[in-house]
């Protein structure tokens, strides 16, 4: 069991940029590491992969947000990011992190809102 905890989401204009902060309880190295999903209550409860990182080997992203999000990892802070520029409303949602492989135990989110 894990507690993952998500910051930074907000509200901003199209093109813009927010930083998503995913903090773990656990060592990050005690997984194999980390993915971002996303949910649009509207769209039902299914969440969206919006990216993963396997520790020392790659990161992945889907050809929606490729070019423009970034996960990164912070050994000091037992953090993991998601860097998110050129936003775009499409991008609104409430975002989670969670392990790899998956916990069944999901944080809060954290909205990210981009509008004019």
């Amino acid at each position: 069991q894990v507690n993952l905890v998500e910051s930074g989401g907000g509200s901003v204009r199209p093109g813009g940029s927010l930083r998503l902060s995913c903090a773990a309880d656990k060592n990050l190295d005690t997984f194999n590491g980390m993915g971002w999903y996303r949910q649009v209550p509207t769209k039902g409860r299914e969440r969206e992969w919006v990216g993963h990182m396997i520790w020392g080997i790659y990161a992945n992203y889907p050809p929606s947000v490729k070019g423009r999000f970034t996960i990164s990892r912070d050994n000091t802070e037992n953090r993991v990011y998601l860097q998110m520029n050129d936003l775009k409303p499409e991008d609104t949602a409430l975002y989670y992190c969670n392990t790899l492989p998956p916990s069944a135990d999901w944080g809060q989110g954290t909205q990210v809102t981009v509008s004019s």
